[in-house]
């Protein structure tokens, strides 16, 4: 950990990133918990259960960043890829 210096960022000060992580926690929690107040009247069944965005919102994030790690090691290429292709003219 490196100490903290007067001339960084204000976004990139140890402090500030806690308390931001903190904050977009509780924005995301406290939206949650609305939806014990709120009704929401979904267009499908699963629309109805308690937290479905926040899960289904989670679930394709996770999907969409297997995908992306799938879609890498598909198109992956050495890193001599292209100097192989060319090679000496």
């Amino acid at each position: 950990m490196t100490p903290p210096s007067h001339n960084d960022h204000w976004l990139v000060r140890e402090g500030t990133v806690r308390w931001l992580w903190r904050a977009f926690l509780g924005v995301l929690a406290v939206t949650v918990l609305l939806q014990l107040v709120v009704k929401v009247k979904g267009y499908f069944a699963l629309d109805d259960w308690f937290a479905f965005g926040a899960v289904f919102g989670f679930l394709s994030c996770v999907v969409m960043v297997v995908v992306a790690k799938g879609l890498g090691y598909v198109l992956k290429r050495s890193e001599s890829y292209y100097e192989a292709e060319h090679g000496d003219d």
